[in-house]
């Protein structure tokens, strides 16, 4: 009997973790990692992009986006529309040919491959002349062009991917005609453009290597006109008008030819070198587009003069009088001019330049006087500057969230108001339930603020601790200001810049507080500054404590950088999060653990020396503990003096093998090789030496007290419990170390009302070490009813509900290798759980979530949620820590993805796949957030040439879909009524 209510409670158990358990990967964030194409559709709307791993997204409005894989993993090099179709065409390098559709399925759309296709030469025949480099969907849908590195333009039946012999354009068709004088001198090689005629589908322009290009007539299968070029050919375009040509060389000019004269034009209208006389880059592609306000608009890539701009990445937009060539920070791949989408239009009337580089995707408004930059709501530059850490709050009450956006606005005043022109597709997702932040700091002092509710990942806000600070770079100064006389007229867009003023400036730790807007951060020189919200700009000094982590004890010498000299004088601070107060560690080692309390008005700070407390209310420093081990060495060295003793020992080790080499040259290359070998061990002792081991390469097992960085403190925690006995409870910091040990403090905090008058006293009560010694990653206390301590003000305020201190509490100290529960005041060992020795598996990031049944809306629970250097994740219930699920999430190999994971609430997660991507996950049933959206195919116009559908109407389907800023989907969440009247700064 006993053995069938067990298995009957078991299966029940089982439901409930159907109920509450689901791993999914929902969606990206960032910018692609490695793009290498891009392509547009001017009858969808639509974006693609393709990556070096052989990945292809589609985007279009936001929250329309569509994502897929090459099975061979290469390199995407081309992609090309079909016109008015919902269809697109990729070319690998491998050669093949892929078709693409957004094919309509349960109420959506998905991306899904059609066909696959490799062009095949006949026997023996070179590689190149298979070999594509460019491709052209026809209008029609029917046909596609594709020229080879043989000169040769094959045409592709679509959608069946089959080659139509009887209509390749084949070299000798080109050489048919042309003067012998000519075709002997200049070969036309490889095919480098393609280019449909605008006004006659059944002509198409081609242009070859050398400079010939070529008008051909697809229905009498003969050539139509010829413009013999002597210059080597970069690109073609045709204008809407028909009436010109333009064709960019790699001597950075171009030409227009007129395309209605002479069947054989010997020389073009007119020469031009935009940035001449001297050498100049190649002009990579060119755009030539009519307005109505008169003069064109040439765009053309590249051009800059070879020997004072070589090294510069632009696009130049000339428009009559006006030209401005915008400079950006890495390489250029692609640009697309987005234009009129009717094709029957008179003039083109360009809207904007989408510009896709190496690093960042960058719009540009050119219809506005000044051609301001468009903010990007998706594919984000994250890694603007290099992710040094991450911290992500749910649940954002909505003063501080208005208040966020409002201060971000303030500094986006130089973006355009333009909406953003990739707006095809319908975005079907749910409006999102919750506001939720995403913080991410980076290493040149910056805290950026992202909307991470939804699909989107949007930049709300940015935070700079540059200006606290004295650095050798004049905030107000720009390298590329250059007065109005400047030739060429360059103009620097885009926000990625992957160098830093100072690494010292580099963000290591966040903390935020959502109820009363205190916001601190800690830094890579052991500087912390504690920040509140602030609507309007002020100038003020900030107030400087020093607080000495080794307690001036004899026998220990910082070897590592210096700390940063903080600003004496007031300082404008715009508005935002504006600081108040500094916190300088000495030494100046990295801060590796924060926490604040805002109800306490307490901050707490660690670094690999020891940690402290500071009262900001008071501003002066409460307690110091130093940590420091007696044989901690490498902890008094820092990051960065490490690094550089590294690149020494690599440095003498080469050298060592050199010298062994010329030695043993004369005794024979037999002992050469033996010489190496023994050096190259050496030089891999050395480097396991200063380096830490990779954490899948850790063994578990016992450590001693001499191990380096005992003193490292990895987590702080705040909580108000019974620490001295069971009677009374008060306020406590817990701090645990990388050597196993854990301290208790118990604080003395005064009553508001002479909370100014007297000091805030501290006093350690306990000290706890752990056997094994493991490092520990995480601290929490679970009430009377074994649930989590709510967050400072949560309580006070009535946004949660008041914990239990009638029963006993319980703490939970969660190590690298274990988990242990303690009671609470008497820290006796209660239970725990042993994690496998047998794989290497060590916890790296743990944190608290609240997973709710997709079946049952009110019911909830509370688990602990693990990720491992393994890349698995597990999911360990509280307080009886029994393992629940385990799902593999992330590859044991990715060190960095692993390190920079972050848990939200409800049981989500966010880590880096890539130095510029995020990617999202969910373990929970009931947050799964991934784009649902749809594609419709464009309707046909009137005159029987298909065209986009009406954007009046797709617009009007669009906002029948519920945006994230519609208040109305609160109410949907009963804490949300209480959470709108959550206060900032409340005194009271």
């Amino acid at each position: 009997m006993k053995r069938f209510l067990r298995s009957g409670h078991d299966s029940v158990r089982e439901r409930l973790k159907r109920d509450l358990f689901q791993f999914n990967k929902t969606v990206e964030h960032g910018f692609p990692h490695q793009p290498s194409a891009l392509g547009f559709s001017d009858s969808l709307r639509l974006m693609a992009i393709g990556t070096r791993s052989g990945a292809i997204k589609v985007y279009g409005c936001p929250g329309v986006e569509f994502m897929n894989l090459h099975e061979q993993n290469n390199a995407v090099i081309k992609i090309s529309f079909v016109p008015n179709q919902c269809q697109l065409i990729t070319l690998l390098d491998d050669n093949s040919l892929h078709l693409w559709s957004l094919r309509q399925q349960d109420g959506g759309s998905e991306l899904l491959e059609e066909k696959k296709f490799t062009l095949r030469g006949p026997p023996g025949a070179p590689p190149s002349v298979t070999q594509i480099k460019v491709l052209l969907a026809h209008s029609s849908g029917e046909r596609l062009f594709v020229g080879t590195e043989g000169g040769s333009v094959f045409t592709l039946a679509l959608p069946s991917l089959q080659v139509l012999e009887e209509k390749t354009v084949g070299h000798d068709m080109a050489l048919q005609g042309l003067p012998d004088e000519y075709s002997d001198r200049r070969p036309f090689e490889s095919v480098e453009a393609l280019q449909e005629h605008p006004k006659n589908p059944d002509q198409i322009l081609i242009g070859y290597s050398r400079g010939l290009m070529m008008v051909w007539d697809v229905r009498a299968g003969r050539s139509a006109q010829r413009f013999l070029g002597t210059q080597q050919l970069e690109n073609i375009y045709w204008c809407r008008d028909a009436q010109q040509i333009i064709s960019c060389h790699n001597d950075g000019g171009y030409s227009q030819w007129e395309a209605s004269g002479e069947h054989i034009q010997q020389s073009p209208m007119e020469n031009k070198v935009p940035y001449g006389p001297f050498r100049c880059k190649a002009i990579g592609k060119i755009t030539w587009l009519t307005s109505r306000r008169g003069s064109p608009y040439i765009v053309f890539q590249g051009g800059m003069p070879m020997a004072s701009y070589g090294d510069r990445h632009s696009i130049s937009v000339v428009h009559g009088s006006q030209q401005t060539a915008f400079d950006f920070t890495s390489r250029v791949i692609d640009h697309v001019v987005i234009c009129n989408s009717d094709p029957t239009a008179d003039y083109d009337d360009p809207r904007a330049l989408l510009v896709l580089a190496e690093e960042e995707l960058v719009a540009i408004d050119l219809q506005t006087p000044g051609w301001p930059v468009i903010q990007c709501p998706y594919l984000v530059s994250l890694h603007c500057s290099a992710i040094t850490c991450s911290y992500h709050i749910s649940s954002i009450p909505l003063k501080l969230w208005e208040r966020i956006i409002t201060a971000g606005k303030k500094q986006n005043t130089q973006y355009s108001s333009m909406p953003w022109p990739v707006d095809g597709g319908v975005n079907l997702a749910e409006a999102p339930r919750q506001r939720d932040l995403l913080l991410t700091g980076h290493e040149d002092g910056t805290v950026r603020f992202w909307d991470a509710s939804g699909i989107c990942l949007q930049l709300m806000y940015k935070m700079s601790s540059v200006g606290v600070f004295q650095t050798d770079m004049d905030p107000n100064e720009n390298l590329n200001s250059q007065g109005e006389e400047d030739w060429p007229p360059l103009r620097k867009v885009g926000s990625f810049d992957p160098y830093s003023d100072d690494p010292r400036l580099g963000i290591q730790k966040i903390y935020l507080c959502k109820y009363s807007g205190y916001l601190s951060v800690g830094g890579t020189a052991g500087q912390v500054l504690v920040l509140e919200l602030n609507d309007e700009a002020s100038q003020h000094a900030v107030d400087h404590t020093l607080v000495d982590l080794l307690q001036e004890q004899e026998g220990y010498r910082w070897k590592g950088h210096e700390r940063l000299n903080a600003r004496q004088d007031p300082v404008r601070f715009p508005p935002g999060f504006q600081p108040f107060a500094l916190v300088q560690c000495q030494p100046p080692a990295a801060v590796t653990s924060l926490v604040l309390h805002s109800e306490w008005r307490l901050l707490a700070l660690g670094t690999s020396h020891g940690f402290g407390v500071y009262d900001f209310q008071r501003k002066c420093q409460v307690m110091v503990k130093c940590t420091l081990h007696a044989s901690d060495q490498l902890a008094l060295e820092g990051p960065l003096s490490r690094v550089k003793s590294l690149k020494k020992s690599l440095r003498q080790s080469f050298r060592r093998i050199r010298r062994s080499q010329v030695n043993k040259r004369r005794d024979g290359a037999v002992g050469c090789v033996f010489q190496v070998q023994e050096a190259n061990a050496r030089l891999e002792q050395e480097a396991l030496h200063e380096m830490e081991l990779a954490p899948v390469q850790r063994k578990i097992e016992a450590r001693s007290a001499e191990d380096s960085f005992t003193g490292f403190v990895r987590t702080l925690y705040f909580a108000d419990t019974f620490i001295r006995d069971s009677i009374r409870h008060s306020p406590s910091l817990w701090a645990g170390t990388n050597g196993g040990t854990v301290y208790a403090f118990s604080l003395r905090v005064p009553p508001t009302e002479r909370r100014m008058e007297e000091a805030v006293s501290a006093s350690q009560i306990k000290e706890i070490q752990l056997m094994h010694r493991a490092p520990v990653v995480g601290i929490l206390i679970l009430d009377g009813h074994s649930v989590p301590l709510p967050e400072p003000l949560e309580a006070a305020h009535d946004l949660s509900k008041s914990p239990d201190m009638q029963g006993s509490h319980q703490l939970l100290v969660i190590s690298e290798e274990q988990f242990k529960v303690f009671t609470l005041p008497k820290v006796s060992s209660k239970l725990k759980l042993k994690l496998t020795a047998t794989e290497g598996c060590r916890v790296r990031k743990a944190a608290v979530c609240t997973f709710g049944s997709c079946r049952a809306e009110d019911h909830t629970e509370n688990h602990l949620t693990v990720l491992t250097n393994l890349g698995d994740i597990q999911v360990v219930s509280l307080p009886h820590l029994k393992p629940q699920v385990r799902y593999d999430c992330i590859r044991r190999e990715d060190v960095s993805g692993i390190a920079s994971c972050v848990f939200t609430k409800s049981g989500q997660g966010f880590y880096l796949i890539s130095p510029s991507e995020m990617e999202r996950f969910s373990l929970s049933t009931c947050w799964l957030i991934a784009p649902r959206c749809k594609v419709d195919p464009p309707e046909p116009s009137v005159n029987g040439r298909p065209r986009r559908g009406d954007s009046t109407e797709r617009q009007s389907e669009r906002s029948r879909v519920p945006s994230r800023s519609d208040s109305s989907t609160d109410a949907h969440r009963p804490l949300r009524q209480v959470m709108e009247h959550a206060l900032l700064n409340d005194e009271h």
